[in-house]
């Protein structure tokens, strides 16, 4: 009986043990609960308490060298609506449908949908945004923010680029620039109750977004229009697929103008400019990949073969290297023979005897094809990678393609032959254009670039955008030269048709044939600088398959001319 008694004492002071370290153990936690975790439960239950609407923050400007500015933002409404908040769905419902033009099973299953917050649309502009406001329905909220806006519709479309419904980059610049351009969205809190219904004594909080900064940029909105004019009077009069121009200042690299038309209108942005048959029939695949076409920038995107024009790194690596002199002979019968090749001048019946700088006068493809041999594919390869042609300019836009140029290991003196007059291989108009500027500006390879600085929205200097120069890419005693020749084919030869009386012009023409060679499909081109003896701005113009006469010389170049006797005296040259 005694040995129980004890038993049972034991027993109970187990328990009781027990019980005190099970309280111990809850006190404990009720500690660690209110004391160390206090911070994270408090905001859970805020969380549970609050409802999050996101203000989207003005993205910064983009202004052109003038201060006008290419892309600003347009106040726009967001509809939404709060299921737990709703007291007449029926009226709600045809109010929206009216208001926003919906469909009204749309919007009814968006409306009865259980979820915190559900929108109804983005982007309705301010005026509906306000009427749907006035009618003060329970449930049904209105806030204000950004949608981009382009004041010049169409200029420079492939460049500026456009932003998507949550306002973010998509193309161009407005992508390139985005860390810039963005701004940080906003905030308003609302707090509820455990229904989800607001309380009204409580109101809203709100975190006000933080604007985006402004993007300057070279470009300049004249210049832009005078070279797009330019663009689509030669288009339409030789009924061309496309045309793009360049202007660009070869000294520091800074792009004036790009034009590429057909454009397209930057504030619808994903309507066809060209119609095509059938349109209403169009897959969502086939009107994406149209899309993607007419977004391109062929400046850059796109590689092409650049014919004569490309003689001017010939000329200059043959002057460099000491292979070739202004008054060295040469002798063209309209052809050379190349090991088993043989491969036509343009004029079939031949130069005759003549003198480098007239070969470079007549466009002569014999002479160049004779400087290629006698750098040799080392040399030749050299001079290509020292110039830079083997690596992108770095423009400041995204997508830019590569150089498609033989292998060394594989080129053969055919194709150095090919190569030296321009054919056989592929480059972008951006690297033609900014590898030309860096032989004519006395031997600095510059970056090709729009972004000039980055400011705050009261104009005040955030950032100046810096670019990698390289110095010595050739002499500066072979870049007097080579623009010496080039101004001699403006005043005497192939380009004369650029010359503008009272304006030293340096430059040359190209006309190509695309592949296949069966198609007849041409691309007549010309590259032009001024003054020719220190150029303050290049330009490239290039037209894809012109119909009638294609030669270069006869359509490009005037192109160039009736440009730069709009831009020069603006300049200033």
């Amino acid at each position: 009986m005694k040995r129980n008694k004890t038993f049972h004492k034991k027993k109970v002071l187990v328990v009781f043990f027990c019980c005190i370290a099970m309280l111990a153990g809850l006190l404990g936690r009720l500690v660690w609960l209110m004391v160390v975790q206090s911070d994270y439960y408090s905001k859970k239950a805020q969380q549970l308490h609050e409802r999050e609407r996101d203000i989207k923050a003005a993205r910064g400007q983009i202004i052109d060298a003038n201060g006008v500015v290419l892309a600003a933002n347009k106040t726009v409404c967001t509809i939404s609506v709060i299921h737990n908040q709703i007291k007449e769905p029926e009226k709600v419902i045809a109010m929206l449908s009216k208001e926003l033009g919906l469909d009204g099973e749309k919007v009814r299953k968006r409306v009865e949908k259980v979820s915190s917050i559900e929108r109804i649309q983005a982007n309705v502009e301010k005026e509906v945004g306000d009427r749907i406001r006035g009618y003060n329905m329970e449930g049904v909220k209105v806030d204000e923010d950004f949608k981009r806006y382009y004041p010049m519709d169409s200029l420079a479309s492939k460049v500026l680029g456009f932003t998507g419904g949550d306002n973010q980059g998509i193309i161009g610049l407005e992508v390139k620039y985005e860390e810039y351009l963005q701004g940080i969205p906003g905030q308003i809190l609302t707090s509820t109750d455990a229904r989800g219904i607001e309380l009204d004594e409580i109101g809203e909080n709100r975190i006000d977004p933080v604007p985006g900064y402004d993007l300057r940029i070279s470009l300049d909105t004249n210049i832009q229009m005078y070279a797009q004019q330019a663009a689509l009077k030669v288009m339409e009069e030789k009924q061309a697929d496309r045309v793009s121009i360049l202007l660009m200042d070869p000294q520091n690299g800074e792009i004036m103008a790009m034009v590429n038309v057909p454009e397209f209108n930057l504030n619808e942005p994903f309507a066809l400019v060209q119609p095509v048959s059938g349109n209403a029939a169009l897959s969502q695949e086939k009107k994406q990949d149209l899309l993607n076409q007419m977004w391109r920038n062929p400046c850059l995107n796109d590689t092409y073969e650049p014919g004569s024009t490309f003689k001017i790194i010939t000329a200059a690596s043959g002057l460099e290297e000491g292979v070739v002199g202004l008054e060295d002979t040469f002798s063209c019968p309209g052809y050379r023979v190349v090991e088993d090749r043989r491969i036509h001048c343009h004029k079939r019946a031949g130069h005759g005897a003549e003198t480098f700088v007239e070969g470079a006068q007549n466009s002569c493809n014999p002479v160049f094809i004779d400087v290629g041999q006698r750098l040799g594919v080392d040399g030749f390869y050299k001079y290509f990678k020292q110039f830079g042609l083997l690596e992108k300019t770095g423009i400041d836009l995204p997508g830019e393609a590569g150089t498609i140029m033989h292998d060394p290991k594989n080129m053969g003196l055919v194709e150095l032959a090919t190569v030296s007059f321009g054919q056989s291989f592929q480059i972008t108009p951006i690297q033609l254009a900014t590898t030309v500027s860096s032989l004519v500006n006395g031997g600095r390879r510059v970056t090709p670039h729009f972004g000039v600085s980055i400011q705050s929205e009261d104009g005040t200097y955030v950032k100046t955008l810096e670019y990698e120069t390289k110095e010595g890419i050739i002499s500066s005693e072979t870049s007097q030269t080579l623009r010496g020749i080039l101004e001699s084919v403006v005043s005497q030869g192939s380009g004369k048709n650029a010359y503008i009386e009272g304006y030293t012009i340096g430059g040359k023409t190209a006309t190509s044939q695309t592949l296949p060679r069966s198609a007849h499909r041409y691309i007549s081109s010309f590259v032009g600088f001024a003054p020719a003896e220190d150029p303050k701005v290049l330009g490239l113009c290039i037209i894809h398959n012109p119909q009638g006469i294609y030669y270069g010389g006869t359509i490009a170049a005037p192109v160039i001319r009736s440009i730069f006797e709009n831009v020069l005296p603006y300049l200033g040259c």
